[in-house]
């Protein structure tokens, strides 16, 4: 049941928003009491922030399995985050929408929590940005953190306009991502 109001949480806070969604709306969806909400969480923001933990401990696991990979170098790690990302839209595009859209409704004790597990999604990509122009595949001209946010902001802004199963498919759109970064920081370097 309790995977079934977090289910049922993620569909509402998506369409409606989280403010806009009450604990009866998860109650109807689902068609049973309050009594049932309150036997899983004390709280809506208490079904937020597993939401939020869920997707952030999840794209965090799958981060970290493709920066072990040894097979891989800097340049094809970045790819591989980025299609992630992107081919997740599909199975998880409500969940990141809510949790881009609605954090805001998470108190700073909640917030303190998801956002020390983001930074760390970040600073894996800025250390793969690092290792890259310490190896010479990436231009030691631009700043590694700066570069990190670009990545970020373009895949993660995909969550808003991207349709699976539109006339770009996830890994068409991966590539061109993945072209506009590379090439960019595999232009002339400034030594």
């Amino acid at each position: 049941m309790k995977d079934m109001i977090m289910e049922t949480g993620i569909q509402l806070f998506g369409e409606k928003g989280f403010k806009e969604t009450s604990i009866q709306d998860l109650m109807d969806e689902l068609k049973v009491t309050k009594g049932t909400f309150y036997y899983y969480y004390k709280s809506k923001e208490e079904l937020l922030k597993d939401i939020h933990l869920q997707y952030i401990n999840r794209l965090v696991q799958h981060q970290e399995s493709i920066i072990n990979d040894e097979s891989l170098n800097c340049e094809q790690k970045l790819y591989q985050i980025i299609y992630s990302l992107i081919h997740d839209i599909k199975k998880e595009g409500l969940t990141a929408k809510v949790f881009f859209r609605e954090m805001r409704h998470l108190s700073d004790e909640n917030l303190d929590v998801i956002v020390s597990k983001r930074d760390k999604f970040r600073l894996n990509i800025q250390s793969i940005v690092e290792e890259g122009i310490v190896a010479d595949e990436f231009r030691s001209d631009l700043p590694a953190d700066i570069v990190t946010f670009g990545i970020l902001g373009i895949a993660n802004w995909s969550y808003f306009w991207f349709q699976p199963d539109g006339e770009k498919t996830d890994e068409q759109v991966s590539k061109i991502f993945h072209e506009i970064l590379v090439q960019g920081m595999n232009g002339p370097k400034n030594s």
